[in-house]
């Protein structure tokens, strides 16, 4: 008996950790893309790992941010004469998000380190644990790379860097929510629904790299009409032809081109799968719901981001409903891979 409840106090520790890191790093990509939508990420230059773990508190100090802001593009070409009031508003948004960095790390590995010592994972566990662990320091690396780009001769951050990551942050989450699902389970059976599932999710992380893509370059500020794009389906400034040329995924017009269709073809794959899926009776149609349910309220949160202006509320609430969306697919894949099919 004591064995078995000092099992359960163990399982019990793990899943609280591992829900605390989900919730924490729901937050960063919440924060993040506050942070990005109030163009907020260049206000911090320096990346000060150690140092910069507390905010500035005199008025010194909030000037020697200011003098250093006031060196890069962003300021000399958007922001001139801009007030260390304005300036405290974008810093705030950077520092919490950089702050929150932080604490999603060390939630995550200081405990890991923990249970290691314990000796209560396996192999595949502590392997697994282990590549998220390592996730999170890399994304420290590519939040300081993608600050860079935006510090000597750009007004912003590279959208490729940016899309890295995010999409870094997506794949620690989706990582961390299957962690949750299949912690208790003693085996995965991976079938052809399984594979189908995987393949949709791959889909998905795509038109996340591509939504950056928008995010970064601004393109939702262009064409801000649906279904038509300045009357046209294909606008008159995008050639199907040049998405063979890399150039073309740094032009506006056609990322945020892409993004659409990408959307209709996600809507046209998951009929097929909700169909397949439904007709075998291969899981309960309230998981297929919610997935459509997910995709549905993407595609008109996306909508209203073109066609309200721009509004950085929804905007954020469409960021946000792709971690549910991710959620719903993982959660679907769980359903058909704990029994054989």
């Amino acid at each position: 008996m004591p064995n078995t409840v000092n099992l359960n106090k163990i399982n019990t520790y793990v899943t609280i950790w591992l829900y605390l890191s989900l919730f924490l790093v729901s937050a960063l990509i919440f924060i993040g893309g506050l942070t990005r939508l109030t163009e907020s990420g260049l206000s911090i230059t320096n990346w000060e790992l150690f140092s910069g773990i507390l905010p500035p508190f005199t008025e010194k100090q909030w000037q020697d941010y200011f003098s250093l802001y006031k060196q890069i593009p962003q300021y000399k070409e958007i922001n001139l004469g801009m007030s260390l009031a304005e300036f405290k508003y974008i810093f705030w948004w950077e520092y919490i998000h950089r702050l929150l960095a932080r604490v999603a790390a060390l939630a995550f590995v200081l405990p890991f380190i923990y249970f290691l010592t314990k000796k209560i994972f396996s192999l595949k566990q502590i392997f697994f644990y282990s590549i998220i662990s390592s996730l999170f320091f890399f994304q420290g690396f590519l939040g300081w790379y993608m600050v860079k780009s935006g510090l000597i001769a750009n007004t912003d951050v590279s959208h490729f860097r940016l899309s890295a990551h995010l999409l870094g942050a997506q794949i620690i989450l989706s990582l961390l929510f299957f962690s949750i699902l299949f912690m208790n389970v003693k085996k995965i059976y991976f079938n052809f629904y399984s594979y189908l599932i995987l393949s949709f999710l791959i889909i998905i992380f795509f038109q996340i790299a591509i939504g950056a893509f928008v995010s970064g370059l601004d393109a939702a500020k262009i064409y801000q009409t649906w279904p038509l794009m300045n009357g046209n389906f294909v606008p008159e400034d995008v050639f199907i032809k040049e998405f063979s040329n890399s150039n073309s995924y740094s032009s506006p017009s056609h990322v945020q081109f892409l993004h659409r269709i990408i959307a209709y073809f996600i809507i046209l794959i998951f009929s097929f799968i909700f169909y397949f899926l439904l007709k075998n009776k291969i899981v309960n149609l309230k998981y297929l719901f919610v997935v459509l349910s997910a995709i549905i309220f993407q595609v008109l949160l996306g909508i209203l981001v073109l066609t309200s202006g721009y509004k950085i509320y929804i905007a954020s609430l469409h960021q946000l409903g792709s971690i549910f969306l991710l959620f719903s697919i993982i959660y679907l894949f769980y359903q058909v891979s704990i029994s054989p099919k």
